[in-house]
């Protein structure tokens, strides 16, 4: 058999699956909200002897595939993991060269005519402080350019950790009962919450987790909010991420029985 032949062989077969694949995750409860930790974009470039920003590079390009599978799904959120607090102390090279990916998507996004099609929304959340003016612009650009729609909710984790999204609600909630606005018999789960980052949402909680790359934890990404969230680990770094591989995970999350502790 020839190359080509075992291609299109393989190929054939693959689309089959996807389809079946499809059909059976289709059939059961489609997560609302699904956060993904993108990890493996070092990795993946430093097996190819590439420089780590050609991995960034190419793992921001997959964005855009994922949001057309979460639309076509029937997914309302996705919580994406881009960059944490920890990751400030990479490279400076680095990390510059992850703030141009993260400026021209943004700028790319405003404009981008699958994005007001299909009434996407865009968030930013974490301390959107810590990032250079240039890139906090565009972001805040983009939030404002599709603030109106519903269809999809897309959340940025930028400049983002877990304990520090606690600390930043725990400080704003002490000086509301500091100036009075709040009595402290009144802090509780819910107040808290109007206090994250995630407050807003259709659904604030991720159903689900994914992460790539092959480590299992978390690494500090939505400690609150993931209480009670489904885990998926994926040995695949994240630019060879596949739409298989997200129906995959759902599926994984359809076989468990969620009783949220009860």
């Amino acid at each position: 058999m020839s190359i080509l032949r075992l291609l299109l062989k393989l190929f054939g077969a693959y689309k089959l699956y996807e389809k079946w694949l499809k059909h059976t995750v289709m059939s059961g409860e489609i997560p609302s909200h699904v956060a993904l930790i993108l990890d493996g974009n070092r990795r993946w470039a430093a097996n190819k002897g590439l420089y780590p920003w050609f991995g960034h590079r190419v793992g921001a390009e997959k964005v855009d595939e994922l949001m057309d599978w979460c639309i076509e799904l029937g997914i309302r959120v996705i919580t994406l993991y881009v960059l944490s607090t920890e990751n400030f102390k990479r490279p400076r090279k680095e990390l510059e060269e992850i703030f141009k990916i993260l400026k021209k998507k943004s700028l790319e996004y405003i404009n981008d005519e699958r994005i007001h099609r299909n009434k996407v929304r865009i968030r930013v959340i974490g301390r959107r402080n810590l990032l250079p003016q240039g890139v906090r612009d565009a972001l805040e650009k983009l939030e404002k350019a599709t603030s109106k729609y519903d269809n999809l909710y897309v959340n940025i984790a930028v400049a983002y950790g877990g304990r520090a999204e606690i600390a930043d609600a725990a400080r704003k909630i002490a000086e509301e009962v500091a100036a009075g606005k709040i009595r402290a018999e009144d802090v509780d789960e819910k107040l808290i919450e109007k206090y994250l980052y995630t407050a807003g949402l259709p659904n604030h909680e991720p159903d689900l987790i994914i992460r790539t790359s092959g480590e299992e934890r978390i690494s500090n990404f939505l400690l609150w909010q993931s209480a009670y969230s489904e885990l998926v680990f994926l040995d695949i770094y994240w630019p060879e991420f596949r739409k298989i591989d997200l129906m995959r995970a759902i599926r994984t999350y359809q076989k468990r029985e969620r009783r949220m502790g009860g």
